[in-house]
């Protein structure tokens, strides 16, 4: 699978969240910390996903836990601070990246999907998994990267 947009996505939210002067987001929204355990967090969930496909397993994909605004508090605090926070989701988009560059889309191995936003529940359905990487790439990387620079002071 070709990752250079997802190469990219991440490329550009790290060196984002590497500027630093983030201010405190409105009621409600997540901080720039937890936009970054939200990532990396997903990144894992995701990695692990790819990673039953490529071995020939069909794992579902859930990213409940990668949304859950306690654990993300709980993560922020384990990491200490955005830039340990950074420092890990280089970490886990680089193994996602490269799991994903082993994916074959003319083979897409269907996986239950279940995204949720919030209260909603954007899917739950199988999907074919590059199709979920690519939505990383082309929605969920930029979205989380216009966060982080509406919190810009």
């Amino acid at each position: 699978m070709d990752t250079t947009s997802l190469r990219q996505g991440y490329a550009e939210l790290i060196a984002e969240a590497r500027r630093g002067g983030f201010g405190q987001p409105p009621a409600g929204e997540w901080s720039a910390e937890q936009i970054i355990a939200h990532v990396a967090a997903n990144d894992e969930l995701l990695a692990e996903t790819t990673e039953h496909v490529l071995s020939g397993n069909r794992r579902a994909y859930y990213n409940h836990d990668a949304v859950d605004t306690a654990k993300l508090t709980e993560i922020v605090a384990a990491h200490g601070n955005l830039e340990a926070l950074t420092d890990w989701l280089e970490k886990t988009s680089s193994r996602l990246v490269e799991l994903a560059g082993r994916l074959d889309e003319k083979m897409p191995t269907m996986v239950h999907t279940t995204i949720r936003d919030g209260d909603l529940t954007r899917v739950d359905q199988p999907w074919p998994w590059p199709r979920a990487i690519k939505v990383q790439a082309g929605h969920h990387l930029p979205a989380h990267l216009a966060q982080l620079r509406a919190l810009r002071v």
